[in-house]
């Protein structure tokens, strides 16, 4: 037994290379995501069919949050000065309107504050605290209304606010002895 003759070794292509193996597969999905998303009309048609104000263009996984900088008020009011007291800003998936005016937020506020009342419904709220039944999480009406009513007259009574109080003061104590500390540190 030698070595094999070439006449009698099956020759084979040369497998393709796995950055080909990677990118036709994305190549293929890019393509399926571009096609279905000018098919939907785009995100202006989105925006038209919810009558949503003007905002800047969202990236698509962090939508907006790229251009809220470290000192979130100040960056708010720069966009607010290029697309106008009223805008729309997706903080990534989730839709949010800012009102940067006295009136906007009069509006908001006091005109229709009913229909502003709710809290978003998110899978924190539905999972921590068995859908929604906590008061923090459940939604404004008549089941808030009364769990509200019971942490007031219940937990945030005077009496159980007293019976607490040595606890606060030695919190607060234990506070500052720790910026004592970190102050001297430094």
């Amino acid at each position: 037994m030698g070595i094999p003759s070439a006449s009698t070794v099956e020759v084979l292509p040369p497998w393709p290379s796995s950055s080909v193996v990677v990118l036709l597969p994305t190549l293929l999905l890019l393509v399926a995501v571009v096609r279905r998303h000018l098919q939907r009309g785009g995100a202006g048609a989105r925006a038209r069919k919810h009558n949503i104000p003007p905002g800047p263009r969202p990236w698509p996984v962090i939508g907006n949050l790229n251009l809220i900088g470290p000192l979130p008020h100040r960056s708010i009011h720069a966009l607010s000065a290029r697309h106008g007291p009223l805008m729309s800003l997706r903080f990534g998936s989730f839709p949010v309107v800012v009102a940067s005016s006295v009136d906007m937020a009069r509006y908001f506020l006091k005109t229709n504050d009913l229909a502003f009342l709710d809290r978003p419904r998110t899978a924190a709220g539905k999972y921590t605290v068995y859908n929604f039944t906590g008061m923090l999480w459940s939604h404004y009406g008549e089941y808030w209304r009364q769990a509200r009513k019971v942490w007031v007259t219940e937990l945030l009574s005077a009496r159980r606010l007293a019976s607490a109080e040595h606890v606060r003061a030695e919190e607060v104590r234990a506070m500052l002895r720790g910026l004592r500390d970190a102050a001297a540190a430094t």
